[in-house]
């Protein structure tokens, strides 16, 4: 487990490669001779000067290959009669109607070629259980996860019971519940008998470090997302049937509003800049990623935005359409306080994702990869890494728009809600065969049913609740669940790593191209008057100047490793220079 916590930790390295030289290069040197150019270079990384270092790049190793599964069908969708709500039975007896069948044979003349094998992310499913698959899980693993838990869940005989622990945030629990009893109405009666413990919270919780002696026995945990250094079995989060909070309706139909997004405007002609919207004061790396935002001085092709969802929710949520914020060339995903919701829905506009590189993912992030599905983004040097990614992409468009549509069918058709409910459904089968006890209604257990949740509900929750109801069994059995193949896990780490290795090197090549080519000597001269520009915080005020002509001063740069300082002089002639470069601007140094 060490060695495989170790690996997932380490899964997107980086790996490249480059041309010798750069065809056009004597042009582009004879306009980077001008000075009011270079200033633009050093000081805002203009993007029409930064595709000269884009071209230093060799990208005849990267593969355009967005395709998906090599088997794509249509999956039978389900078949009158519809079984609708029957909330005046509830209302008058408090008990869950009968009316919904128990169990649903698939239609004997199925086609069983509408059997596909899972999407490639279904393999993580043996992965996540791997830890009990030679102890099994007894009753006493699973009380140990109960100190963590929101609430506990049986499902016996076809019918879900769940004892609530401690009231999650907002309605996570709810709509989580909402999901398992709408996956038994999707598949009735082909679910086994098991017992689990659910916590609704962000991060994960079971931390591998604690279980590595043999037959440890971890507590078997299910939670929305993990990391390399945890245990907890990976679930579908609650935005999938809704997020009423924030006004965001269930996936399906969430899906089908980014899809017409989509196709309002041609990828070519969006605004060729990188796009992101959300709430910076839940994590440093959001407040950190504000530092790419633009200024009067900077410019690294991002544009950032905060939302502010106590004035949406007062102006009725007017700059929150999802299916309104595919207009930019390029989206930018950052994690929150753990995973983000808004990964998928990022992910399935059909402009490339610029992915901030993640330490927790959710059930599906991993059957991605990067330059297929997204652009890697380096956490601890995002601005330099997102001016890169967009000059690239703007260079190479039909590269950039390939894993843009790559991205967008990805989440289109491998992230369905038929796909959802068949992870669902082999997760809790898989997990039911390792119980060592028999299942049993939990003591201060009731039971909960379609009605039970919606006829009392009003507002949001209600009208998602409607919205995402699964009104009668599918025809479709669920897709093939792939073996346990550790080569395939390994495979994916392999290819991941390698492509966001190549994109590391890409990106580094070019910035040291970039700072070997203002400093080559033709180049000097300019250089002197745009040393000013490497100086920090921001502004040089009167203070920092020496009083005396005699003296000199120290001022830092930007050379955080090697505490390097510019010598700050001012001349009798009232002339102020940085080393050897005059001040133009005094007091507005950047």
């Amino acid at each position: 487990m060490k060695k495989y916590d170790e690996k997932h930790a380490n899964a997107f390295g980086f790996r490249s490669g480059f041309h010798k030289h750069f065809a056009g290069g004597a042009q582009w040197r004879s306009a980077l001779k001008n000075i009011e150019l270079l200033q633009q270079l050093v000081c805002c990384f203009s993007s029409s000067s930064s595709l000269l270092f884009v071209g230093f790049i060799d990208f005849s190793i990267y593969s355009g290959d967005s395709s998906q599964k090599s088997v794509i069908g249509l999956r039978r969708m389900p078949k009158a009669p519809d079984f609708p709500l029957d909330c005046p039975s509830w209302n008058q007896a408090l008990t869950c109607p009968k009316n919904y069948p128990p169990n649903h044979k698939p239609a004997t003349n199925a086609n069983r070629s509408l059997n596909l094998t899972c999407p490639g992310y279904f393999h993580w499913i043996h992965q996540y259980l791997r830890p009990w698959k030679e102890t099994g899980i007894t009753r006493d693993m699973m009380e140990k996860a109960r100190v963590a838990a929101n609430f506990r869940l049986a499902i016996l005989n076809g019918k879900v019971y769940v004892e609530k622990y401690r009231k999650s945030l907002q309605s996570r629990d709810l709509f989580t519940l909402w999901g398992i009893v709408q996956l038994l109405r999707w598949y009735p009666g082909r679910l086994p008998d098991l017992e689990l413990i659910f916590n609704c919270h962000d991060r994960p919780v079971i931390r591998s470090r604690d279980y590595r002696r043999p037959n440890a026995g971890p507590p078997p945990l299910f939670k929305y997302c993990s990391d390399g250094w945890s245990l907890d079995i990976v679930f579908p989060d609650w935005s999938f049937w809704g997020w009423a909070e924030t006004n965001i309706r269930p996936w399906k139909n969430v899906l089908e509003e980014i899809k017409a997004g989509n196709k309002r405007s041609k990828w070519k002609d969006r605004v060729p800049l990188a796009y992101w919207r959300g709430n910076p004061r839940v994590a440093a790396t959001r407040g950190d990623l504000l530092r790419c935002n633009v200024t009067d001085k900077f410019d690294w092709n991002a544009r950032l935005y905060v939302q502010d969802w106590i004035k949406e929710s007062r102006e009725g949520y007017k700059q929150s359409n999802l299916g309104d914020q595919c207009t930019y060339r390029y989206k930018i995903y950052v994690e929150g306080w753990a995973w983000s919701v808004s990964e998928k829905y990022i992910l399935a506009c059909d402009s490339p994702t610029l992915l901030i590189m993640p330490r927790y993912y959710d059930f599906f992030l991993r059957g991605m990869v990067p330059l297929k599905h997204y652009w890697p983004i380096k956490s601890n040097s995002k601005c330099k890494s997102i001016k890169f990614a967009v000059e690239w992409g703007n260079n190479y468009t039909a590269e950039a728009q390939a894993i843009g549509e790559a991205s967008s069918r990805f989440i289109q058709e491998d992230l369905k809600m038929e796909y959802v409910y068949d992870y669902m459904f082999h997760l809790l089968s898989e997990y039911a065969k390792l119980l060592k006890f028999k299942p049993i209604i939990p003591p201060n257990a009731f039971e909960l049913c379609s009605e039970s949740m919606v006829c009392p509900a009003d507002g949001n929750r209600k009208r998602f609740m409607d919205e995402s109801l699964v009104k009668a069994p599918t025809d479709a059995v669920p897709c093939t669940l792939p073996p346990y193949e550790p080569s395939a896990l390994g495979a994916l780490f392999d290819k991941a790593g390698t492509s966001a290795k190549q994109v590391e090197m890409w990106e580094n090549e070019y910035w040291d191209k970039f700072k070997r080519f203002l400093l080559e000597p033709g180049n000097l001269k300019s250089l002197q008057k745009l040393l000013l520009f490497h100086i920090i915080p921001g502004r040089v005020g009167s203070n920092h100047w020496p009083k005396d002509s005699s003296e000199t001063s120290l001022h830092n740069t930007l050379c955080k490793d090697t505490h390097e300082q510019l010598t700050l002089h001012h001349a009798k002639s009232g002339v102020k220079s940085v080393d050897l470069a005059n001040v133009v601007r005094p007091d507005d140094v950047v």
